[in-house]
């Protein structure tokens, strides 16, 4: 059943006569007959019936005249938003816990003041599951560490952050906090963690072999290792804002390991809708923009 021939059924039934219609329409007679006619042999049944001062609709074309007006309602309604360039709809972001907690506030408040028709979600996780969701259109883009090299993903690359290996304000340097009885202990996100895999490169690197404890936010771990339960290397920025701030220190690791860098991956083969494309201007502008804390 094509579209066309039910707008042509809608025009014939609105304006009684095959005659009327064909000059809504602009086009002849003939024309509007034999579609109405090819409309019948598909269906099965008579849809109109012909009189001296026009056509009257059938039982069956009673039948069919509403869902005709519902089925091209709905595609008007489809071809409007498609050609509509407002940013509306669902748009599903992911973020490394850090990137959410220190860089994406500020993107979410302009964006959402922009864009209130926008459905936007965002799911916080390790670099290597956010990936995997991107990778199977679970989430429409993702912030995660990079460089991440997969060709099915489009990546580009947003800001660097500035790391530190961060222990308890008591001790001096990293040689230090190693040696004590937790020092070898390293509070980090899950498993997929870029940062978590920097410090474990960190431990190594001094000789020391370390063993890994799972949490699940930056103000959990911040609390353990101000307790002086361990070691984590988090953003220095993320650290430096913290409340915790007066019972941490700071230490700058190896150059290898002394910075991140942050890149926005989306599907290749995902159509970039205005919504996400909005949501990637507002995210360069606003990471561009922002004041950074010192060092």
């Amino acid at each position: 059943m094509e579209l066309s021939d039910l707008r042509i059924f809608v025009a014939v039934a609105r304006t009684g006569g095959i005659t009327r219609a064909a000059a809504e329409l602009h086009t002849v007679q003939s024309s509007i007959s034999a579609r109405i006619a090819g409309l019948e042999r598909e269906l099965g049944a008579p849809l109109l019936r012909r009189h001296a001062r026009g056509v009257a609709l059938t039982a069956a074309g009673e039948q069919l005249l509403g869902y005709a007006r519902r089925i091209t309602a709905l595609a008007d309604e489809a071809s409007r938003i498609v050609r509509d360039e407002t940013p509306r709809g669902p748009l599903r972001i992911g973020a490394m816990e850090t990137t959410a907690g220190l860089r994406l506030p500020p993107v979410l408040e302009s964006y959402t003041a922009a864009w209130p028709e926008v459905d936007l979600s965002v799911l916080t996780g390790p670099t290597d599951s956010l990936v995997a969701l991107v990778k199977d259109h679970a989430l429409d883009g993702a912030l995660v560490a990079g460089p991440v090299d997969d060709r099915d993903l489009h990546e580009e690359e947003i800001g660097t952050e500035e790391l530190a290996v961060v222990t308890a304000s008591r001790h001096r340097d990293l040689d230090d906090a190693l040696r004590g009885p937790n020092g070898a202990r390293l509070l980090v996100f899950r498993a997929g963690c870029s940062y978590r895999r920097g410090l474990e490169a960190v431990v190594r690197a001094l000789g020391v072999e370390p063993k890994v404890l799972d949490y699940g936010s930056v103000e959990g771990i911040l609390g353990c290792v101000a307790a002086g339960l361990g070691i984590t290397m988090l953003p220095r920025e993320l650290v430096e804002r913290s409340a915790l701030r007066p019972r941490l220190r700071l230490h700058r690791p190896s150059p290898a390991e002394a910075t991140a860098t942050t890149v926005f991956v989306r599907h290749r083969d995902a159509h970039a809708t205005t919504a996400l494309t909005e949501f990637h201007r507002h995210l360069r502008e606003t990471w561009r923009d922002a004041p950074r804390a010192a060092s």
